[in-house]
């Protein structure tokens, strides 16, 4: 099968390799019709974060179920499907407790072990009883099953942004960002209760965007920590109750602390690769609580789901462009030079 391998820095190609199988009596083969490109994938792309040559690429895939190990109970071929970024056995104490990510004997997609990267023709899916879940799609078209892309990762991290940020009814909201998970956070945040919502990014058209999906406030980010301060003041009225990171650089950092008010929840989803760092003296007397980390997006894909097919949210939007699998270095090129909040690449 065709599947997206890593060459090296801004090299990204499309090779013939072997097709997945099962391999435990738990697994499940999927066809994927549609794969995302994230923004952390975009960290190997610049070199950020090192990956070894031959590396397979991609964490987030809706497709049809082709084939189920013997132990599978709650899946069948032709099923539509969807998975979140991460794979877990679902049984282990960490699953229990709703963190998968944490799970002993789980993993992500990609990399060069394991089951494979998602941006790929198909994929093997370990615990496939843990991990897919099912989606009313009323085809298995690549235009049918992309509107459920967005659960595998970019809205449940919203949604884990928001809710150890604890937004509620009443709550401020200000999000540092303007990429795919800082413009879902706006739907979260809104999805639940909060009354004002300010995205602060650096890109006029995603600005927009975050307005269209209800943000109350947008502003171009100011780089000095105390003109973020003043700006958030003067949009919100004071500081907010809660400040999101969906960047992970260290100036994204000292924003939001800058406009989350004292006790109020700095959390944090954006992944801090660069080596973010938070001083614990700088909050302590604000006595500002420090949220966040990867999202368990298994735990949030039910309600979201729910919420998706009942048209309550509408993330659609985020997904700019759509090319083939086979222009996969198009699909990072153009993430990569801002010309597109999120691409998809189609098998």
């Amino acid at each position: 099968m065709l599947a997206a391998v890593f060459n090296g820095v801004g090299d990204i190609r499309v090779e013939q390799v072997a097709d997945p199988r099962i391999e435990s009596p738990t697994d499940a083969v999927v066809r994927i019709r549609a794969a995302g490109v994230c923004g952390s994938d975009l960290w190997y792309y610049r070199g950020t974060d090192p990956l070894d040559p031959g590396s397979r690429l991609g964490h987030e895939f809706v497709g049809v179920v082709e084939e189920v190990g013997p132990e599978v109970t709650r899946f069948r071929p032709g099923d539509r499907v969807v998975a979140p970024f991460s794979y877990s056995d679902g049984t282990c104490p960490s699953c229990r407790d709703g963190l998968p990510t944490s799970c002993a004997q789980g993993g992500f997609w990609g990399g060069d072990a394991g089951p494979g990267g998602a941006q790929a023709e198909a994929i093997r899916v370990p615990f496939a009883d843990a991990n897919l879940v099912r989606v009313p799609s009323a085809g298995d078209s690549a235009a049918d099953l992309l509107p459920y892309l967005v659960l595998a990762d970019v809205l449940p991290t919203a949604l884990h942004a928001v809710t150890v940020g604890e937004v509620g009814p009443r709550s401020t909201v200000a999000i540092v960002g303007d990429g795919p998970v800082a413009l879902a956070t706006v739907l979260c945040a809104l999805r639940q209760g909060a009354e004002q919502v300010m995205v602060l990014g650096h890109h006029a058209e995603r600005l927009a965007l975050a307005q269209k999906f209800g943000a109350t406030a947008v502003a171009v980010s100011p780089d000095d920590p105390e003109a973020v301060t003043e700006l958030v003041r003067r949009e919100l009225g004071d500081r907010s109750s809660t400040a999101v990171d969906c960047v992970g650089t260290q100036s994204s950092v000292d924003s939001a602390l800058a406009a989350v008010r004292d006790g109020g929840v700095f959390s944090y989803v954006g992944l801090p690769i660069t080596g973010a760092q938070v001083t614990l003296l700088d909050v302590f007397d604000r006595n500002v609580s420090i949220r966040g980390g990867v999202a368990p997006a298994r735990r949030y894909i039910p309600e979201l789901l729910h919420d998706l097919a009942e048209g309550r949210i509408d993330p659609s939007p985020l997904f700019e462009r759509q090319l083939p699998l086979t222009e996969v270095q198009a699909a990072y090129s153009a993430m990569d030079r801002r010309l597109a909040v999120k691409a998809a690449v189609l098998p």
